[in-house]
Parts: structure tokens; sequence; C-alpha cells
């Protein structure tokens, strides 16, 4: 299997065809004339080898990624790529310590490429600031989120922001000459051909995006050797009828497939899914409306389901796509055959009409960290019988109201008989159940 996934890497012909011919040089990643022209600065750094950190914003399909990759080639750097859905502050401090050796060992400096980075919260875009401000490394961060909400001011105001267009009709007929003029279209095509209106139905389908043109060349060509708008309109046609991502459809997919999970059905969420991967979907969209799935519709009903689902997502991102359908599948029918509860969604529902409508109420005088742990106090619930001391963790004029009632379906049946137990214990235990060695940290 190793061996497999080796093979699929790097052959060629086995690749996308728009990975398979990302541009290796600056001269050949079209369209971004404003960015990485004769005289434009970053240009002239990056022949130099004098890049500084940079954040690169700009829609799919602009050459962000290859962009990055380009650099990595072009200087003498070593290059660290990482995902902000992926990776997190573990993964930089690794980065980190493996920069500061090469530094010291080999007087070479450090590109970290981060995709996505707009993904990165606060605290992980801090945990990088001190590494970019030493010079330890090199940011390149790719977004398609404006860099003025989406990057942390402080390491926002070390980086450059070089903005990425959209791809004009011009820079997207230069992808599609240097793709038919590429071998590999011949090693997979050798009939290909494509007539220049074909030539300029894919470039309206593209709107704009590299990735997405290259796409339709290759579905194109699977069809028919010769390139007509007739053979686009009928590649692009195959995936609409199955899933029209760009209207409607995409919503009305999503919330089939939703509901089919909440009604417990398996085959149709399966059905519904392959429906939306078949027509292009972004496999992490699914994924996080999944993530949500499992808290708001089965919640404490399978506390498995979440951690299940975060797994697949993790999964995906590790194997991709084809072989991520496995993860998918997994926890689309995991989610649809598990038990089915709101009880978060009510408790969040609850708990924002008590802050809306109450405001902030006092806190009670024996829950601040000031209070004695007993005497009249906080109540240490582990020096009581059952490990419970009943008292009131609420407001003065919130208290005997309650908002988390589980419904009794899976797992929250055994939490309703804990609390329905905790609850029915009405008066205070006269003295602890026994004392207990050892200290008490007070929060």
């Amino acid at each position: 299997m190793e061996l497999f996934e080796h093979s699929r890497r790097e052959a060629p012909s086995l690749k996308p065809l728009a990975e398979a011919l990302r541009p290796n040089t600056l001269d050949e990643l079209f369209g971004q004339p404003q960015a990485i022209g004769r005289d434009a600065a970053l240009r002239r750094a990056i022949e130099r080898d004098q890049l500084p950190s940079v954040i690169l914003w700009g829609p799919p399909g602009s050459g962000k990624t290859t962009l990055a990759h380009i650099i990595a080639k072009r200087t003498r750097r070593a290059f660290e790529p990482l995902s902000a859905v992926l990776g997190g502050v573990k993964e930089v401090r690794q980065i980190v310590a493996a920069a500061v050796e090469r530094a010291a060992l080999h007087q070479r400096k450090t590109i970290l490429f981060i995709d996505e980075i707009h993904r990165f919260n606060k605290s992980q875009q801090d945990a990088l600031l001190p590494h970019v401000e030493d010079g330890t490394l090199t940011l390149i961060g790719a977004t398609t989120d404006n860099p003025a909400s989406a990057i942390n001011p402080a390491l926002l105001s070390r980086a450059q922001v070089v903005v990425l267009q959209r791809l004009d009709p011009q820079a997207l007929g230069r992808v599609l000459q240097r793709a038919m003029r590429h071998p590999l279209i011949g090693h997979r095509w050798p009939e290909a051909r494509l007539s220049d209106e074909g030539a300029a139905a894919l470039i309206q389908a593209a709107e704009g995006d590299a990735r997405r043109l290259l796409g339709a060349l290759e579905s194109a060509l699977n069809l028919e050797s010769v390139v007509t708008p007739e053979v686009v309109a009928q590649a692009i046609n195959q995936r609409a009828v199955l899933y029209d991502k760009g209207g409607d459809g995409r919503y009305h997919t999503i919330s089939a497939f939703i509901k089919s999970m909440r009604g417990g059905d398996p085959d149709a969420a399966a059905y519904w899914l392959q429906r939306m991967i078949d027509g292009g979907e972004d496999p992490l969209y699914v994924l996080r409306r999944m993530v949500i799935f499992a808290s708001e519709d089965v919640g404490l009903a399978d506390p498995q389901a979440l951690p299940l689902v975060t797994a697949a997502l993790h999964a995906v991102q590790l194997v991709g796509m084809p072989e991520g359908m496995f993860n998918l599948i997994h926890a689309a029918v995991y989610l649809a055959c598990a038990p089915k509860s709101n009880t978060v969604l009510q408790t969040l529902a609850g708990a924002m009409r008590w802050t809306r409508e109450r405001g902030a109420l006092p806190i009670p005088d024996h829950l601040k960290p000031s209070q004695p742990l007993s005497g009249g106090g906080y109540r240490q619930d582990h020096n009581y019988e059952g490990d419970y001391a009943p008292q009131s963790h609420l407001p003065e004029a919130l208290r005997g109201q309650r908002i988390f009632e589980p419904n009794g379906a899976g797992v929250e049946a055994t939490i309703r008989a804990r609390l329905m137990a905790w609850r029915a214990q009405a008066a205070l235990p006269k003295a602890p159940a026994a004392e207990r060695d050892g200290f008490t940290f007070r929060r």
C-alpha cells in the first residue's frame, strides 16, 4: 500500500491534471504581473533570495500554493509546508526547533508555508510571532480571506501582503496553451485537440480559476479527444445534473444529506454524500457540516460521535481523495445510526436567552476564589457522600431554573438518571463522609 501511494504521488500520469501541470517557474505562473512581473518587488526578492515574510491573498485557483512552491525551488531556504486545518502550535514548535538547528549547523534559513492561515486562531498566530520577528522563520501564508480581518495585526505588520487576482480570459488562455503543449496531454490522450470554440467555452466555465479550468479540460478529454463547446457542455453538465455546486442545488443536497442522517437513514445519507462528492463538492465542507451535526443533532446521546467525525476530518486531510471516501462514508453512516438528541442545541439556546435577558448577574459569594471551602462557603464535592454536595452554582436570580434537560436517548439516559439522583438530594449532608488528605486548589 505504501509503495502504491508513493507511486501515485510521484507519477504525473496518475495525478489530476491541475496538479500534474502545476507551474515550476515564475514565468509559467500566468496572470499575476502585479505580484511577480519583471519589475515586481516580490520577484526581485525571490531572485535575490532576500524574501521577506509574505501573506498571499487571493481567490481559489489564483496560484497562491503554486507560488509558494516556486519560491521553495528558487531560494536556498528549507521549505516547511503546514496546513492550518491539520497543524497547530505543536507542529509549529517542531518546525521552529528544526529551523534553529538548521541555521546553527548549516547556516540555512527556513520558510514556513501555512496554507489557509486564516484558520489559525489568535493564539496559534501569536505563537508564530516571535519566530518571524527574530528571523528564525520566513512566513508565507496563503488565504482567501482579507488579511486585515483574518490575520492578527502584530503578525500582519511583520509581513508583506501580496494580492493575487482572479485570472482574466487572456491568462486562462495561456494556461490552456501551456497545457495542450505539455507532453502529459499527449501521453494520456494521444489524439487530443482543442478547438478555438472549445477553449472559449472552457475559459468561460473556469470563472477565473486555473484549477477549475484544467479540471474541466481533463473531464472533457475523458469524454472526447476533440474538445468542442458541446463536449465542454457535456463534461460540465454531467456534474451539474448530479449537483449544482454553484446554485441552490448545493444547499438542497446538503439539506437532504443532513435530514437523512437526522432521520436515521444511512442508505440515503450515503447516497446524498456520494452525489455531493461526484459533483465536485469539497469533502472538508461536508465534514465540517458533519462536525456540527455531531453536537447539534447527536450530542450527549452518543459522546463518541464528535471525536469520530473529527477523526474522519483529519483522516481525509491525511490521505486525500478518493481514499478519503472510506472515512466520509464511515462518519456519515455512524451519524445516521447514532441515537439523536438536540439537548446541546436547546441548552445553548437557553444559555443565550439567560445572558441576553438577564445580563451580567452577580457571581454568588461562595463561588468566588476568596471564599473559604467550608463553614458556609463553597462545598468541595469530593469531600461529600457520592462526590456530590448540593448547592447552587447559578446567580441568585436564576436559582432553581434549568436549561439542560437530557431527553433519555442513548447515553443521555445515564446522564439523566445521575442528574435526577443529585436533584433528589434536597438537604445538605451534616458533615463530609470522610476527610481526605492533601490540599485543595482554590478556583
